[in-house]
């Protein structure tokens, strides 16, 4: 006897009548059948056709016909169900009305009477590596077939048997809406009619050469239940966008230029509500906006906001690769977040890791029973460090996979740029491995020539399709031309992140000040590559978790040295040459290590010294972006040129940064000691004024400056003219010459 399922009412048989329905019906009843098509369905014979629905739980089926609605015979013993007649009388389109013992009904087209959706020309596209947007024909999508509306199914599952959806439409059972396979694409779709947005699916599939049966969430899927909950939810897409003014100025922008400043945030921590909540998109929108707004930041880079499962990873162990994660709302509450962001001229930037995947069993891994998205050799498809899998860059259906990723979050969330995570990671086939742990290229080498590829053909894309959009490389080595053009034989990056300045800069800065003078070249060395790439300058995240302390707290002596340290840190980061990045907190002067589970601690701002932080943070910002000699040639020698960089006695340095015509000179003192009638060279014989001091009382500062001062007519350092100036300790300042004499 069987059940249905929600109401364990019995449904009844005849059971004197023997089983005589067909071996490949059979296969259908196991939910092994490659093809219901060839069963299900209309079926024409002459001129007469069949209709054949298979309907578990069911105890009886009609189907309109343009005569009326007409019964469906039950096949023998079995949850097969037929009508037969004249083919004209049948709508080309027809529906059925299912009948369950419980006395519930409903009616729907028949989902086996819809030719195939996908076109020949995108899945050739798909297999040739070649889609930027395969989100549009896999996945869930809501459409309208000769104005029947419902969700077309699919996704990529080439080594299956059987491919069905599943949800809460047909209590999850695998044998009832099984799908079509597109030839030897590997591609599986099923257009469903009368679905919905909000609709929960996954994908069950039986794997073809050791019948394992999987149940998956969509690796296409864009929106998701929140965790730890795992099913795929069918996503409308109904927002109306109020941002062009800002997206044609974007594609405008000579962003090389430009002054570019990033406030990184993690939505999880940087605010919570007073009960400890997370806020909502919206709300995020409103009060990060206003925050970063105020402080002078020109984008928000966001840490993953993709679906992940585990709140520990950051969002760096992502699950939905186009799916924004459900924690703080749906698809449209971010998408208000970004249009919100650029009606505020605000930037967005969003962390997207490619480089790996966890191996959360109804997510990407062995999705069709085999090692389909990543290596199945774990010396090319794990990384031993972070327990993850890494994706298979040879396979073309991949390379479709991760380039329509970055295409949805561009294209369709108006994305002003994404942060590659790891790149290192993809570009060395031995990374943090040992030997004889890895698997050399076809030509010896320890290069992925196929992660390579995959990185160039990126960034074409992107570049091409999406003008003025951003793309930064989190690359830790010294591979050359990160961010030079593909057709120079570079990976074609906007922009890497300069980790070798943020390493050797705040190791600098953790010595005590009477150790300095011994390591003065830890400053200077970073000028000798600052222009072979366009540099990101980053205190990011990674800076201040996993016991390395808080910026502050990084920084030697007493709390005022800690303080002084703190300021001449930031002042020399936003006078250096590259673009700025810094991650929230550190403008707090946050005393303890990010923790990604509470909010930041607001109420530092009650001190004055905290304050001081917050202040000098956003006139540095606003200093950067008026000052064109601050940022217009970050990524090119004329932009700079040194004062002095030899005294490390007395662990100061001086430099010139330049704009044409405009310039303004910056001097450091890396010391505690007051430096007093400290003479530099300079261009011009007039008055200089000092427009920026981290000493500053209104920074919790000595107060030790110059105001306004006079250049001298005598020689120094190789210059004709020079100041003698009053150098505060632990500080920096930046002088601007006014009128020449």
């Amino acid at each position: 006897m069987a059940y249905d399922t929600d109401q364990k009412f019995p449904i009844t048989r005849n059971s004197s009548k023997k089983s005589v329905i067909p071996a490949d019906w059979l296969a259908i009843t196991l939910g092994q059948h490659h093809d219901p098509f060839t069963i299900l369905g209309f079926h024409p014979q002459n001129e007469q056709g069949v209709v054949r629905v298979y309907a578990p739980l069911t105890q009886a089926l009609e189907v309109s016909t343009l005569q009326g609605s007409m019964r469906l015979e039950r096949i023998a013993d079995s949850d097969f169900f037929q009508w037969s007649g004249p083919k004209t009388s049948l709508p080309r389109y027809y529906t059925l009305t299912w009948h369950y013992a419980t006395g519930a009904s409903h009616t729907a087209n028949d989902p086996y009477s819809f030719l195939p959706v996908i076109p020949e020309g995108d899945l050739h596209l798909f297999n040739s590596g070649n889609h930027t947007q395969a989100y549009r024909i896999l996945g869930a999508n809501p459409m309208e077939i000769d104005g029947i509306t419902g969700v077309l199914f699919a996704t990529w599952a080439p080594n299956a048997q059987r491919v069905s959806v599943v949800g809460d439409f047909n209590q999850w059972d695998g044998r009832r809406y099984p799908m079509r396979v597109r030839g030897d694409s590997g591609v599986w779709e099923l257009f469903i009619p009368g679905l919905s947005p909000k609709t929960l699916y996954k994908f069950e599939i039986l794997n073809r050469a050791h019948g394992h049966l999987r149940l998956k969430a969509d690796p296409y899927a864009k929106y998701s239940e929140l965790r730890p909950n795992t099913a795929s939810i069918v996503c409308g897409n109904h927002y109306d966008w109020h941002d062009q003014e800002w997206l044609q100025q974007r594609a405008q922008q000579p962003w090389l230029h430009a002054p570019i400043s990033i406030y990184e945030a993690h939505l999880g921590s940087w605010r919570r509500s007073p009960s400890g909540e997370f806020l909502s998109y919206r709300e995020l929108a409103r009060q990060l906006v206003a925050y970063v707004k105020e402080l002078g930041f020109t984008h928000i880079e966001l840490l993953p906001v993709t679906e992940h499962p585990l709140d520990a990873s950051w969002g760096y162990q992502t699950t939905g690769y186009f799916a924004v994660t459900s924690r703080f709302g749906d698809p449209d509450d971010f998408k208000f977040f970004v249009d919100y962001c650029h009606q505020h001229h605000i930037g967005v930037i969003l962390d997207w890791a490619p480089a790996h995947f966890p191996k959360d069993d109804f997510a990407l891994a062995q999705y069709d029973g085999t090692a389909l998205y990543e290596h199945a050799d774990p010396r090319k498809g794990e990384h031993r460090d972070w327990g993850t899998l890494i994706f298979n860059y040879g396979r073309n259906e991949v390379k479709s996979f991760l380039i329509s990723s970055a295409s949805l979050w561009l294209r369709e969330y108006h994305i002003d740029g994404l942060r590659v995570d790891a790149v290192a990671s993809m570009l060395y086939l031995d990374y943090s491995r040992q030997d004889g742990d890895w698997i050399p290229n076809e030509f010896g080498g320890r290069e992925n020539l196929e992660a390579i590829a995959l990185l160039r053909q990126l960034n074409v894309v992107c570049h091409e399709q999406f003008p003025g959009a951003l793309i930064f490389a989190e690359e830790s080595t010294d591979w050359p031309m990160v961010s030079r053009p593909t057709y120079l034989g570079g990976l074609g990056f906007s922009m890497k992140w300069n980790m070798g300045w943020m390493h050797d800069t705040l190791q600098y800065f953790s010595l005590d000040s009477i150790y300095r003078h011994y390591h003065h070249n830890m400053l200077t060395f970073s000028l000798l590559y600052a222009f072979t790439e366009n540099f990101m300058l980053p205190f990011s995240h990674d800076e201040v978790v996993h016991g390395k302390g808080s910026l502050l707290n990084k920084m030697p002596g007493d709390e005022w040295q800690k303080f002084a340290n703190l300021r001449l840190l930031y002042a020399y980061m936003f006078s250096h040459p590259g673009k700025k990045l810094l991650y929230m907190g550190n403008e707090l002067a946050h005393g303890q290590e990010w923790r990604f589970d509470q909010s930041l601690d607001w109420y530092l701002l009650d001190y004055e010294n905290h304050r001081g932080v917050q202040l000098l943070i956003k006139d540095l910002n606003r200093l950067y972006t008026r000052e064109k000699a601050l940022h217009k040639y970050d990524f090119e020698s004329q932009g700079f040129e040194w004062i002095d960089c030899h005294d490390a006695a007395q662990s100061v340095m001086s430099f010139i940064r330049r704009a044409d015509q405009e310039y303004l000179i910056i001097v450091c003192n890396f010391t505690p000691v007051p430096r007093l009638q400290y003479r530099i060279g300079v261009p011009d014989q007039c008055r200089y004024e000092e427009i920026f001091n981290s000493d500053s009382h209104f920074y919790w500062g000595s107060n030790t400056g110059n105001g306004q001062i006079n250049a001298e007519d005598k020689s120094w350092m190789g210059r004709s003219y020079s100041l003698s100036l009053t150098l505060p300790p632990l500080g920096a300042i930046i002088l601007r010459p006014l009128v020449k004499s």
